[in-house]
């Protein structure tokens, strides 16, 4: 049973090792081994990798890979992504194939406006609030000149603050609502560093509010954060071409479309249905924002919400056929960076901004959401016509393998059998058994 321990955080790597492979393992020589084979062979890149985050240990690896001929608003991508699922990233260059030959992707950017808020709690007349925050709304952008300097410059800073009344929802609770501009940057720093000066001020001014009361006078400041729901922050990725360019062997073009158009309705109409049709379109979007450095959970959140605004969760992508023509199209929002963070400190994340031609914010925001548009039509394009299994499960089928212990010549063997047969965990036990008993 584990027991704590004072202090861990101020031991050395070395001795943090230590005690988790002797306290919380069952092989601590193996746990070594483990933790030292995903170590960097550079010490200066380790070293690198040891200070992003707190008591690292080692290095835990997800596959890097490529998926390419990506056309987006006529130039070619190879796009980075960092996922461990099976299928996606073939699945991803299957549909970027598929487009390239029918005019490729579009995508435009509809807004880039973020989102931070102060939090507080006023007891006292609204009217009077309302008169202080114009009266203080000066100061407090007086206040964070110095942090916005420099953003300013650039063609960034903060767009608006207001005050929202929300004592409907919780007794005294109010908040400044701040809308932003941040470039290039993911800008969580920023509006948090300006957000933290607006209550400093918010309060200081209260004080010296002569129309308040006293007890109108001590404002109590809850938080300062920025939101990770950036409705206005926005970019739309589509595809589209005539109904007969999208014949194949598994379907008739027509009934393909169709049969596309009735599975995104569902979805939209279904939350069971709209999760896992969600789920898929991030694999596309999560695998692109890990590998170029920026925070997945942040934009999950955030676009999760998004599929919920209107009251139902519901599907992200849209489809419709038009006088001959098959639409598909999404609408995410995106808060995204190409400066700052990791994206200039991991030497992969630098790399894969580099394979994308070192894209702006927005630049970024419109391949990402392509990547998870391609991911969408390639997995309700299987859905309604083979069954997702059948790609699946035979992307999967080296992992299938590698777990049984399978020879080089054995997978070649396997993924020769399997290349018209169906793949499930009993059929490759079966199979290999065969295989290995000759």
């Amino acid at each position: 049973m584990n027991t704590p321990v004072e202090g861990f955080s101020k031991l050395t790597k070395t001795q943090k090792i230590d005690w988790i492979a002797n306290n919380c393992t069952k092989d601590p020589k193996g746990t070594k081994q483990v933790l030292e084979q995903y170590w960097n062979m550079d010490p200066r890149v380790q070293k690198l990798h040891d200070e992003f985050i707190e008591n690292t240990i080692s290095n835990y690896y997800l596959p890097f890979a490529i998926a390419p001929n990506f056309k987006i608003n006529g130039e070619i991508f190879a796009i980075p992504m960092a996922i461990e699922e099976s299928s996606v990233v073939a699945a991803a260059s299957k549909a970027a194939k598929f487009w390239l030959e029918r005019g490729g992707f579009k995508a435009e950017i509809i807004g880039t406006e973020k989102v931070g808020q102060v939090h507080f709690i006023y007891k006292g007349g609204t009217e009077r609030l309302s008169n202080f925050f114009i009266s203080a709304k000066p100061e407090l952008l007086k206040s964070v000149a110095t942090i916005t300097q420099s953003m300013e410059k650039r063609g960034g800073g903060i767009n608006t603050i207001e005050l929202r009344d929300l004592t409907d929802k919780i007794d005294g609770y109010y908040q400044l609502h701040c809308t932003f501009e941040t470039l290039d940057a993911m800008g969580a720093n920023f509006i948090n560093s300006c957000l933290e000066q607006f209550a400093k001020t918010l309060k200081e001014q209260a004080l010296l509010f002569e129309a308040f009361s006293e007890e109108e006078k001590n404002i109590e400041v809850v938080m300062s954060i920025l939101s990770n729901y950036v409705p206005d922050c926005l970019v739309k990725a589509e595809v589209s071409c005539p109904i007969a360019d999208l014949g194949n062997a598994d379907m008739p073009a027509e009934a393909f479309a169709e049969k596309f158009v009735q599975a995104v309705n569902i979805a939209k109409v279904e939350p069971y249905r709209a999760v896992t049709h969600n789920k898929g379109i991030m694999n596309g979007i999560d695998a692109v924002v890990l590998a170029t450095g920026n925070d997945f959970r942040a934009v999950e959140a955030g676009i999760h919400a998004y599929a919920a605004k209107d009251g139902q969760y519901s599907s992200l992508s849209h489809a419709k056929i038009e006088d001959g023509i098959f639409r598909f199209w999404i609408e995410v929002p995106l808060a995204l960076g190409t400066v700052g963070g990791l994206t200039t400190l991991h030497p992969l994340v630098k790399l894969a901004l580099e394979i994308l031609q070192n894209p702006s914010a927005k630049q970024l925001m419109q391949i990402v959401a392509v990547a998870g548009l391609a991911q969408n039509f390639a997995a309700v394009r299987s859905l309604v016509t083979t069954g997702i299994q059948k790609g699946h499960m035979k992307m999967h089928l080296l992992n299938m393998l590698n777990q049984l212990g399978a020879t080089e010549e054995e997978k070649r063997k396997m993924v020769k059998h399997f290349k018209d047969e169906t793949v499930t965990n009993a059929s490759v036990k079966e199979a290999l058994e065969r295989i290995k008993s000759k």
